[in-house]
């Protein structure tokens, strides 16, 4: 009863309100909507539709650019009696009543356009008398000062049509790529009745509610004789065709970013660029769904990002930066930066191969305490605190040995590796000294699987590309985007790495890629930081490069066992073996600075008869054993054996 008493107070003060307008100019919110737009489309490298890019700005609509059609039609459905009502609808309101009356409650019917407009524009959407008040109020102000189609132009571009299309022209570029006064009668049946609930109603969403709907506005329509029972039929069996949504969008932020990097902010608002990227789009919908599956298996409060390069050009294949790009935009492949831990090692082994030191060399890892100043120590220590002694640098690098790579570090110099590794396209900063080799300087997933790409390719460095060239529709022309390759590393050094990092897939920390390596040539790096707080593995074959890292967004411990051999090369296998299965398998090419030996791998000298365990190393020219092993049995005096235990390639 209060409720009904409420409504009628509101019906009687509402009729003495009411008075007649006197139309003031309309001062547009926003800039004017440029005509001719349109927007910027991204393919993938096939050619093949990837997405958009659209403006973020929003545009005001002059009503002589909105379809008269679709004001009609808005009318209809929305108040049939606009222009004949000074901003309330005394009919609506008395239909309105009776369902207070029978929902016992206050309803929302009854609300005219300049209504909606003003609750749109200034008013919360609380259901109270008291806003109702107001808004009538304020509708009737509006009808004073404006006219009917001043009134119609501020209601368009300010309504929301949904998925953060505000006004007209956003919401004609999101799901039809036009501008307003392009829109068919088709496309604005269904524009035309998004308002009454925009999540339910958009034109992307589920099509029996959004055809349902437009089919309320087109009956409405014929029933006010706006349109003939022919035209409504016509309209509803040829539905218009509706942009679905972009794909890759983390990848496209980045496109759209690399844009505005070339040409400036402006880029993105004026549009009218057809941009291929070096993206394949079948690859791309791989590494997301592998990574998305890989990552919930373990846990949905973790993240993740994959990182796919052609290392010969340079070209990005496949960039996820997170497990869902609709519900969190951060890109974590190319922003975040975070402790590589381990996955850095391989570049300190190449560096020291650069420098003559060479797979078989033997070094122990017993500790070392190292002077920090201010009286503190430091004394890095292996995974798990074990000792293994004297190991070979590739038995070292396989098994991810913390204590010899940091004496390492210090025996070639951190100037050096720092220098090393920004010719890799890695900066680090020498401050971090030592540490450096267990990776405690933050990096990009991005960075790290580029600097990978000299020792998959025999020693160029392709520096990532995402866009291949550019086609400006107004203009009709195109810009190249060439890759950008340079030497950087030996072939020799990049090639003796390469069959080091392939033990760490056969015994060493990323031994569950066994049989992935024996089905085809590959080599890869594990990396855990302290407190297991990221998991890391990059691996490559010679025609693909592939990085992985999952962790929190804000770094915290996942509990032993969240190693990047557990965590990171699981679901690294996984895209590899989808995006690699149409491929043939091939080995990595044989520089003709590269020499085969068989030695002793106990000792690092060349085996004699009497070794019980030999193997074949490979050795930059001129750095391989002279002399032969002396722990098993007699050496042969003749030098000229030395020679012949030499292979070269053909």
């Amino acid at each position: 009863m209060k409720t009904f008493l409420a409504a009628v107070l509101f019906l009687v003060l509402a009729l003495a309100l009411v008075s007649a307008a006197a139309a003031q100019d309309v001062t547009p919110a926003y800039p004017p909507l440029p005509s001719g737009y349109s927007s910027i489309r991204v393919f993938d490298n096939q050619g093949r539709f990837v997405g958009r890019i659209l403006p973020e700005k929003r545009y005001w609509v002059s009503i002589d650019r909105i379809p008269f059609f679709l004001q009609r039609a808005v009318v209809a459905v929305e108040d049939a009696r606009f222009f004949e009502h000074g901003g309330i609808d005394v009919r609506g309101i008395a239909r309105a009543l009776v369902k207070d009356v029978v929902k016992g409650r206050l309803a929302e019917g009854g609300s005219t356009i300049t209504q909606q407009l003003i609750k749109n524009k200034y008013l919360s959407g609380e259901k109270t008398i008291e806003r109702k008040f107001e808004e009538a109020r304020l509708a009737m102000e509006f009808e004073k000062k404006y006219s009917k189609k001043q009134i119609l132009e501020m209601y368009f571009n300010e309504i929301y049509y949904g998925n953060g299309a505000w006004g007209i022209a956003q919401a004609a570029r999101l799901y039809f790529d036009k501008n307003p006064e392009e829109l068919n009668e088709a496309e604005c049946a269904l524009l035309a009745g998004v308002q009454k609930n925009p999540a339910r109603y958009n034109p992307l969403g589920k099509a029996t509610y959004v055809t349902g709907r437009r089919d309320v506005v087109l009956k409405r329509m014929v029933e006010l004789e706006m349109i003939t029972s022919r035209q409504r039929q016509k309209l509803q069996s040829n539905p218009p065709a509706i942009i679905k949504p972009g794909q890759a969008q983390q990848y496209l932020t980045h496109v759209r970013g690399k844009l505005i990097e070339r040409y400036g902010a402006d880029i993105i608002e004026q549009g009218g660029l057809e941009v291929t990227t070096a993206m394949d789009l079948n690859l791309q919908t791989q590494a997301e769904q592998a990574l998305r599956d890989g990552v919930r298996r373990i846990s949905p409060e973790l993240q993740g990002a994959l990182v796919c390069l052609d290392p010969i050009t340079g070209d990005v294949l496949a960039a996820a930066g997170g497990v869902d790009a609709a519900a969190n935009s951060y890109n974590r492949a190319f922003s975040a930066r975070r402790q590589p831990g381990s996955s850095i090692k391989p570049l300190i082994y190449a560096a020291a191969l650069e420098k003559g030191y060479t797979a078989s060399s033997i070094w122990d890892d017993t500790p070392v305490a190292y002077n920090r100043g201010n009286n503190e120590t430091w004394k890095p220590l292996n995974y798990g605190k074990e000792r293994f002694g004297e190991l070979s640098l590739r038995q070292a690098l396989a098994h991810s040995n913390n204590v010899i790579t940091v004496k390492l570090l210090e025996a070639i110099g951190v100037p050096y590796f720092t220098e090393f590794t920004g010719k890799m396209g890695l900066p680090l900063r020498p401050q971090n000294g030592l540490s450096l080799a267990l990776g405690t300087d933050e990096v990009s997933l991005s960075e790290l699987v580029t600097a990978y790409t000299p020792l998959a390719t025999g020693g160029l460095r392709s520096e990532a590309r995402t866009i291949v060239r550019i086609y400006d529709r107004r203009r009709q022309t195109w810009t190249e985007n060439p890759p950008l390759v340079a030497p950087v590393l030996s072939p020799a050094v990049a090639f003796v790495t390469t069959q080091m990092l392939k033990d760490v897939m056969t015994y060493g920390t990323a031994k569950g890629l066994r049989k992935f390596s024996q089905e085809r040539p590959a080599a890869g790096k594990t990396g855990t930081t302290d407190d297991y707080r990221d998991a890391w593995f990059v691996g490559y074959t010679p025609r693909m490069v592939t990085g992985v890292w999952v962790g929190h967004d804000k770094p915290r411990p996942g509990g032993k066992g969240f190693t990047g051999g557990a965590v990171a090369a699981p679901i690294w296998e996984r895209f590899m073996r989808k995006a690699l299965a149409s491929k043939p398998a091939v080995d990595f090419a044989k520089p003709d600075m590269v020499v085969s030996v068989s030695i002793d791998p106990a000792t690092g000298l060349l085996a004699t008869a009497d070794c019980p365990v030999k193997r074949e190393e490979y050795y930059i020219a001129g750095t391989e054993p002279s002399e032969y092993c002396h722990k098993h049995g007699e050496a042969p005096p003749q030098p000229d054996k030395v020679e012949a235990a030499v292979t070269t390639p053909p």
